[in-house]
């Protein structure tokens, strides 16, 4: 039975999975230099059944170990390695192991062994060896790589296990192919999609089918880089130069032409200055002084900094090891010229406007922003600024949502508060749609019979009304009136907030071109107990911070009634319980969804 893999990285995993003696590490020998070759960066992890040492005895570092140390780095200019004695009475978590992998250095993970964990894998299989097949009873074997004896379903795909650039065909295939997916717990929240109900939607079923509405804005409009903070890239930014532009130097040193052995001493010729250039070619046995960012001279490959080197005036020598094209940064290593730096569908923040003024672009094609119009009901509601009224309330909710969908890069259009009136709101209704993309109204949306809004709705345009599996905000009316989307959420201000974040969020970011895009979900430790209902996802206002032990730490801002919008003001992020989990104990993994994506 195939079970979901919890890749934590973002890039894939692939497996080798076989009996002992079929001849796992003589596969991989082979393979790792044939995908290096085909440009496939690799890491490997391998589980090893027994104590193993990667250091010599009689060194530092295996001394240091053997003497207590938990970790141990040991580290030169061309590798490092850490080694931990974490003793556990079973095989190491695979997910934990691959947490380890800088996966920012390599496009894939190749593992061997752990062929009784659930990650996708490729089976290893002599005919000769009289072994059980292991696809027989585990669904996640992607192919199965056997000699010319074996006999397979017609439905496996096959591989020669002889043929090592077949094998990395597929390997390359794979990668290709591979995307990355929201994975479930324990790595990160259920929204229990597998529910369901003719009364009620989970969390992921609703935002779901709320996006299959919403289609994105086509129109764009170019506006200058300094306009262009939180618009949405309309056009591929193809760079128009390599950056660097140059070949430069990545250290204040000296530039030479590399050669083995190197000389006692170099011939200094020049000075070269960042923005400068030296007009010649260097000779063998000539260098130049150079400064960080300055273009290497003609003739020079290498730079040995000016810490490793004794200048005298008219020669320099150098100290410590040289490796051809050390401290040489190459033209266009960053961004290549004609190459896409940045695509369409990003969201511009000053990373982004940064690296695309650096490329020289002064005017950028984005999307046109989006008209969102907002409006809040009841009778009991009253303008901040005014005199307060005998039972009635401030109106925060509409300050709270205006801001929100500021945050997002939409036009807002303020409609004020309208009067609890079937006329009234059908009036609203039908203005708000003439003007803009999306309405949002809150307040009116419960099961009461004074709720106009329902009632309105219905009258000009469509309505989808749902109660969605989740604390706070289980009441949300979603519809459409004409060519533009409705959102009533809840009249409660923390509820307003949460639903706001979980299911208007995403349908504006994709209705601004925004591609891509899910919310920030991060595990964190319970400092407190915290308690849910099943079948329910609860969104708890929390406060997380680092701990002392190197990991996210989480707890709740107290009381956690709808009103209390001061637990939004404490809080930094929502704990979201799945609706699997009643009960979550101290010191048991949680997810949370910071706040800093919009609040």
């Amino acid at each position: 039975m195939s079970v979901p893999f919890n890749n934590p990285l973002p890039i894939p995993v692939l497996g080798f999975c076989a009996y002992s003696g079929t001849g796992k590490t003589t596969l991989l020998k082979k393979l790792i230099p044939e995908l290096n070759h085909r440009g496939l960066r690799l890491a490997v992890v391998k589980h090893a059944h027994h104590n193993f040492d990667v250091d010599i005895p009689g060194k530092d570092s295996y001394e240091m170990r053997k003497a207590g140390a938990r970790q141990m780095l040991v580290a030169s200019h061309v590798r490092w390695a850490l080694m931990t004695e974490d003793p556990v009475e079973d095989a190491p978590e695979l997910p934990h192991l691959l947490a380890q992998i800088e996966a920012d250095k390599v496009d894939i993970v190749l593992v061997e062994g752990f062929k009784k964990l659930a990650l996708p894998k490729i089976e290893l299989h002599r005919a000769a060896h009289g072994k059980p097949f292991i696809h027989t009873h585990d669904d996640n074997i992607q192919a199965i790589a056997c000699c010319d004896e074996t006999e397979l379903p017609s439905d496996l795909r096959r591989l020669d296990i002889n043929d090592v650039g077949q094998i990395a065909d597929f390997v390359i295939e794979y990668a290709n192919n591979w995307r990355p997916c929201t994975p479930s717990l324990p790595l990160a929240p259920e929204c229990g999609c597998e529910l369901d109900t003719s009364k009620t939607l989970s969390v992921r079923q609703g935002i779901d089918k709320i996006l299959s509405y919403v289609t994105p804005v086509s129109a764009s409009e170019e506006v200058a880089i300094d306009d262009s903070t939180d618009r949405v890239l309309a056009e591929d930014a193809i760079s128009p130069v390599d950056v660097p532009q140059h070949t430069n130097s990545a250290m204040d040193g000296f530039a030479f032409a590399y050669s083995d052995p190197m000389l006692a001493s170099y011939t200094l010729v020049g000075d070269v200055m960042a923005g400068h250039s030296y007009q010649g070619t260097l000779k063998p046995g000539e260098a130049v002084r150079i400064m960080t960012g300055a273009p290497m001279p003609e003739g020079a490959d290498t730079v040995q900094m000016k810490e490793m080197a004794e200048d005298r005036g008219d020669a320099v020598s150098f100290q410590g090891k040289i490796s051809l094209g050390q401290h040489v940064r190459q033209a266009g290593e960053d961004i290549a010229k004609d190459h896409t730096a940045l695509g369409a569908g990003n969201r511009l923040k000053a990373a982004h406007q940064g690296m695309l003024a650096s490329l020289g672009f002064g005017r950028l094609p984005v999307y046109r922003r989006p008209k969102v119009a907002v409006f809040s009901t009841g009778d009991e509601v009253c303008q901040p600024g005014e005199p307060l009224k005998p039972n009635c309330i401030y109106d925060s909710n509409r300050f709270t949502i205006k801001s929100m969908v500021k945050q997002l890069g939409c036009e807002v259009i303020d409609l004020g508060i309208i009067e609890d009136s079937e006329a009234a709101l059908i009036d609203a209704l039908q203005g708000a749609a003439q003007q803009a993309d999306v309405v949002i109204s809150s307040g009116g949306v419960s099961v009461g019979d004074a709720d106009f809004i329902k009632l309105a709705l219905a009258k000009v345009g469509q309505i989808n009304f749902w109660r969605i599996n989740m604390r706070p905000g289980r009441p949300l009316a979603f519809g459409q009136i004409g060519d533009s989307l409705f959102f009533g959420l809840p009249g409660n201000p923390v509820a307003v907030m949460v639903s706001f974040m979980q299911f208007v969020q995403p349908a504006l970011r994709k209705l601004a071109g925004e591609l891509e895009w899910a919310p920030t979900l991060v595990p964190a430790i319970a400092d407190c107990a915290l308690r849910s209902r099943s079948g329910r996802t609860e969104f708890t206002r929390g406060i997380y911070h680092l701990g002392s032990d190197g990991r996210l730490h989480v707890t709740s801002t107290g009381a956690q009634g709808s009103g209390m919008l001061s637990s939004m003001v404490k809080g930094n992020c929502l704990i979201v319980i799945a609706e699997k989990d009643e009960q979550l104990n101290v010191g048991d993994t949680v997810y949370i969804q910071p706040f800093s994506d919009l609040l």
